[in-house]
């Protein structure tokens, strides 16, 4: 099983504690874990490598970060949330499927049956976090006409060989050029932008889920609420995508419970 990491030094530990998570649950064939990374040091690599020694095998792609110096980025959206948008480009053409994960996710269940799921022709499949008006109105603001979905970039199953044969990196860069005065999720943007016809959707409760988006659903479905157990049994990806993540001060939520869970 293929699985995606982008990062930065000062991030790899979560991505170690996210690792920690579904290494928990062996498939078949292990795990082949692909980094992304600019900064990492012969001791990080070394590090992670001893750590999970017989749980999965690392492959670590360097990027020059000058190569993409022209994307907008802050502090929150640092420049390698963009190396996930040329994974096709980056990782050996024999791979042709990967998940990926952003590092703030704690995997409670098996990923197979979401790693295997048929594309049905897409090169994403993904999950959004976001309603009807609010993807209307993300439309409008990227003068995209038809509707398409707007999905949360944080885990995304990528057809890496269909991607490969169609994806054209000039029109990453002229997309990014023409937009980046509106773009505000830069990444999410992009996809959806020049992407939005081939995401298919996946099951947010089970595959992406948030305490924003566990709120909003009890809220709306008060006869079919969903509790911590109905979590632990159905739900595969916990997403702490809040800015107070549950290693840190000010967390709201009831998710933490599986990063504590995990932790001891």
């Amino acid at each position: 099983m293929n699985i995606l990491f982008a990062t930065d030094k000062g991030y790899l530990e979560h991505v170690a504690e996210c690792i920690r998570s579904f290494v928990r649950f062996r498939p078949e064939d292990g795990y082949d874990v692909y980094i992304l990374h600019s900064d990492l040091e012969k001791e990080d690599m070394q590090g992670l490598e001893h750590r999970f020694a017989g749980d999965a095998r690392f492959h670590f792609v360097y990027i020059d970060p000058h190569s993409i110096s022209f994307f907008p980025e802050s502090k929150r959206y640092p420049v390698q949330i963009y190396y996930r948008l040329f994974a096709a480009f980056f990782l050996p053409p024999d791979v042709d499927r990967i998940l990926y994960l952003d590092g703030d996710i704690v995997v409670i269940n098996p990923l197979d049956e979401l790693y295997n799921m048929d594309f049905d022709g897409n090169y994403i499949l993904a999950c959004t976090h976001i309603r009807k008006f609010l993807n209307k109105m993300n439309r409008l603001r990227l003068r995209i006409g038809e509707e398409r979905p707007y999905i949360n970039s944080g885990v995304m199953l990528m057809n890496l060989k269909a991607w490969r044969a169609q994806q054209n990196q000039q029109e990453i860069t002229r997309y990014v050029q023409q937009h980046k005065n509106v773009l505000a999720l830069p990444d999410q943007d992009i996809i959806m932008g020049l992407y939005g016809d081939k995401i298919g959707l996946l099951d947010t409760m089970r595959y992406n889920l948030s305490d924003r988006i566990l709120s909003i659903y009890n809220a709306e479905h008060s006869s079919d609420r969903k509790d911590l157990d109905w979590i632990r049994e159905n739900a595969v990806v916990i997403h702490y995508c809040g800015r107070k993540k549950p290693w840190q001060d000010g967390y709201r939520g009831v998710l933490d419970v599986f990063y504590r869970e995990m932790e001891n």
